[in-house]
């Protein structure tokens, strides 16, 4: 396993996190304590998770479950310290998340309090914005993207009081280092140039979709990570399980994701057949399981910090874990350069 730092801290992580956000849904506490155990045994020490888990599916039954569940694990191992753990404050939408509100100072400074809580800990690691106030292109919204109505002015004002309370909490000792999740190469910038010219916390990480399937991080992000050492924390890098083959042909295998939630976020729709056919198909003429194939070609980026994988069973986690020692030979990456030409953005 390799290690990385994040951003321009001295917080090392594994190239592979575990994701969480199908516990206290699709898993039950025993399979996600056993999923853990695993992954450290492995030499993954960087978990990621937020309070608006699990999402398999989202209801304010389940909400901050997953939270729970890991501070059970650090309760019932002692191993907080052998874990780099990662949380996001939510943002709007969800009545049952602070009345659906937008995030605010103090909304972060409640739901710190609360994570800290329901993880049994007294520091987090990193902690992310989940998802901008002002709008963003993520969650399938790139096809009607409009950010001619924001307001420049009230934009800078909402991040640089986010900053404050997350610098309040810097140094109450609450968390050690900030994250986004969901930005944009504008709102990556500024957050960095309010923190650097008012002495508040940088940030290190973004935390964006990246697969084979979705690429948009090769472009300006990719240039921001390079020069700003912000780093990537790839999530949905199976495109929510597409990149393993199991929905080719209109399958929706009994207790998958796409069984539970659908669409998956609007990524099983036609024009991804072709292509995710296609990577599927090269992984197996190099003998590569095709998840293995797509994580591993994750880990080649380098602007990445860690790749975010999620399994609902071991065997899963086995093989999105294993991917990591996969070197891809150059006949696959040039397989792979050939497909995303031919279908660079379907999904």
């Amino acid at each position: 396993m390799k290690y990385n730092n994040l951003g321009r801290t001295d917080i090392s992580v594994s190239e592979i996190c575990l994701g969480t956000m199908t516990w206290g849904s699709q898993n039950t506490q025993a399979e996600a304590f056993e999923q853990m155990d695993y992954a450290v045994e492995k030499g993954v020490n960087f978990f990621d998770t937020a309070e608006l888990y699990p999402t398999t599916p989202l209801s304010p039954e389940t909400y901050a479950l997953t939270e729970t569940i890991i501070g059970n694990w650090f309760a019932r191992t002692g191993k907080r310290k052998d874990v780099v753990l990662a949380t996001k404050v939510a943002g709007a939408g969800r009545p049952y998340i602070r009345e659906g509100k937008a995030i605010t100072g103090a909304s972060i400074r409640e739901a710190v309090d609360a994570s800290l809580k329901r993880l049994q800990t007294d520091y987090i690691d990193l902690y992310q914005i989940h998802w901008p106030n002002r709008g963003h292109f993520h969650f399938r919204q790139a096809w009607v993207y409009n950010p001619f109505g924001q307001n420049r002015e009230r934009a800078l004002a909402d991040m640089n009081e986010k900053l404050e309370a997350l610098d309040e909490c810097v140094k109450a000792g609450k968390i050690r280092a900030i994250g986004l999740s969901n930005e944009t190469t504008w709102g990556t910038q500024k957050f960095i140039a309010l923190a650097e010219a008012r002495g508040l916390p940088r940030v290190a990480t973004v935390q964006n979709e990246y697969n084979l399937l979705y690429r948009h991080y090769d472009l300006d992000m990719a240039e921001l990570s390079h020069h700003e050492d912000v780093g990537l924390l790839a999530y949905s890098p199976l495109a929510a399980g597409l990149l393993s083959g199991k929905y080719l042909g209109g399958n929706k295998p009994a207790g998958s994701r796409a069984a539970i939630n659908g669409d998956l976020g609007g990524r099983l729709q036609p024009l991804q057949e072709a292509p995710t056919r296609a990577y599927v198909e090269l992984a197996r003429a190099h003998g590569i399981d095709p998840s293995a194939l797509a994580i591993a070609f994750c880990l080649t980026r380098p602007f990445m910090a860690s790749v975010i994988i999620g399994a609902t069973s071991i065997e899963q986690l086995k093989v999105n874990i294993g991917a990591a020692d996969l070197v891809l030979p150059d006949g696959v990456l040039k397989g792979i350069a050939k497909i995303h030409r031919e279908y660079p953005m379907p999904i």
